[in-house]
């Protein structure tokens, strides 16, 4: 029997392929110090505990879906989250504070995410990507701390590969769901969203604030991002990278912010399950 499985061969190589480029560049120079608003590490330290983790369940359920290939993406994908633990961990040390044993946010987001299969876990998965990608902007564009913008930069440009790689898998898995199937999941997508948003917003609105982010426009570029990711898994137009326009955000823009680029990953959010990878 012949097992139907998605195509992400090139989403392989893209992983690879940066983690090549992170042993090369090595790490920020963690000796210049940090000089941080209270408001932000204590945000940061949240969003730490976050991106730390070993993965089990998911690189699990990966492994249990048919596909090796993606199994190994999954692997890589988790790797690169808890490279940003251990980065965001570096820089709230160097501003002289400590990581967070836990968070009740992290908690209720890690049950959510283990209460069905993989495509639940995905689905729950994507709400903290399209927020990580607000957040980090945010803090790259809007940090006066050169270390801080450093790090958040370079989390950036991962989160930006990471939306339309995790969007590509739940676009397979809903190929063969009915119109109503797919309006009842999407609706129920963006109920779980407003209130992820609602949690950051109020756990983390001093420091949206203090990098020049009012919560109403955090808001605003979350859903923006999100209704591009919806649009991309539940109806796509059948060309590559239907709704790549919102997850990219608009390198640069929408904080007054610096316009430093994106980095490595930047160019590369158009989905690989459609087009061979960039560079």
């Amino acid at each position: 029997m012949t097992v139907d499985i998605g195509d992400f061969t090139n989403w392989l190589r893209d992983f690879e392929g940066a983690a090549l480029l992170r042993r090369t560049w090595g790490d920020p120079d963690w000796s210049r110090g940090a000089r941080l608003d209270p408001a932000l590490v204590r945000s940061l330290q949240r969003f730490q505990v976050g991106e730390d983790g070993d993965g089990a369940f998911l690189t699990g359920k990966a492994a249990r879906a048919g596909d090796p290939v993606y199994a190994a993406a999954v692997r890589l994908f988790v790797a690169e989250e808890r490279e940003h633990a251990r980065l965001l961990a570096r820089l709230i040390e160097a501003a002289g504070a400590a990581t967070l044993p836990g968070h009740w946010t992290d908690a209720v987001f890690v049950r959510l995410r283990r209460l069905l299969g993989l495509r639940m876990e995905l689905m729950v998965l994507m709400l903290a990507e399209v927020v990580a990608l607000a957040y980090y902007r945010a803090v790259r564009d809007g940090a006066d701390d050169p270390l801080a913008a450093e790090v958040a930069g370079r989390i950036l440009a991962d989160e930006l590969r990471h939306v339309p790689f995790h969007r590509d898998r739940l676009r397979w898995s809903f190929r063969r769901s009915s119109r109503l199937t797919r309006v009842a999941a999407a609706a129920l997508w963006w109920a779980l969203l407003a209130g992820v948003v609602a949690v950051v917003v109020a756990d983390h609105g001093g420091a949206l604030r203090g990098v020049g982010v009012p919560g109403t426009v955090f808001v605003r570029e979350v859903a923006a991002g999100f209704r591009a990711v919806v649009a991309g898994v539940m109806w796509p137009s059948g060309r590559s990278g239907a709704g790549d326009s919102g997850v990219e955000y608009q390198s640069g823009a929408g904080h007054g912010g610096t316009g430093r680029a994106e980095g490595a990953g930047t160019a590369a959010v158009r989905s690989r399950g459609d087009r061979g990878t960039v560079g």
